[in-house]
């Protein structure tokens, strides 16, 4: 690692750096980063991991997902480093591009685990959003309540589902069970779920 580089990494340039020398940084970043040297990928972090989260933040409206987006971007960027081609554009592009291939994975997968909520209360477990109330917390507890009280398998399978944001095939995959008894753990569990929350709101409502 290079001398310049090792004093460009204990500082970000200012906003005032002249273009061909903020260039320059960057493309020694971008070497830096290729070659594997942790240092530069630490000064990288530094520099693009705000615009990450702030790009995150503003298309997932959720600062914890925004979080967690950011470290997959940085991730990946890491163990993808091989794929950068400086020859294709700068090493801020690349990075922008990773985020917005990370933030429709999240999105994606945030509509998973809504629509398996709503198979689970059949449109009984509102769905947590902006301007969550009292009444909505209140399900998503009596639900991670009731998910406990399920028997081990079921339970497994669906909080692999709800929580890690698994397919059946990849639940099938991971635990060893064949895809049928999985799909088979699901709807017995959706099912027992659904009819636990649908007696809880209703003695809710006969206090």
């Amino acid at each position: 690692m290079s001398t310049q580089l090792r004093s460009a990494t204990s500082a970000t340039p200012s906003a005032g750096a002249p273009p061909a020398e903020e260039t320059l940084y960057e493309e020694e970043l971008a070497r830096g980063l290729r070659a594997a040297d942790e240092q530069a990928f630490a000064a990288i972090y530094r520099r693009w991991g705000p615009l990450v989260h702030t790009m995150a933040t503003r298309s997932l409206g959720d600062t914890h997902e925004a979080e967690d987006v950011t470290q997959q971007v940085f991730i990946g960027a890491w163990r993808g480093r091989d794929g950068f081609r400086p020859e294709r554009g700068p090493l801020g592009a690349w990075l922008v591009g990773i985020t917005r291939r990370k933030i429709v994975d999240a999105l994606a997968a945030r509509t998973r685990r809504l629509a398996l909520a709503d198979a689970a209360g059949h449109e009984s477990v509102p769905v947590a959003a902006e301007g969550t109330g009292p009444d909505d917390v209140l399900d998503r507890v009596l639900l991670v309540d009731e998910l406990s009280r399920l028997p081990a398998r079921q339970r497994q399978v669906l909080c692999l589902a709800f929580f890690h944001d698994l397919t059946q095939a990849q639940i099938a995959g991971l635990t060893g069970l064949p895809l049928g008894t999985v799909k088979s753990h699901t709807r017995r569990g959706l099912y027992r779920l659904r009819r636990a929350l649908e007696q809880s709101r209703a003695d809710a409502r006969s206090v």
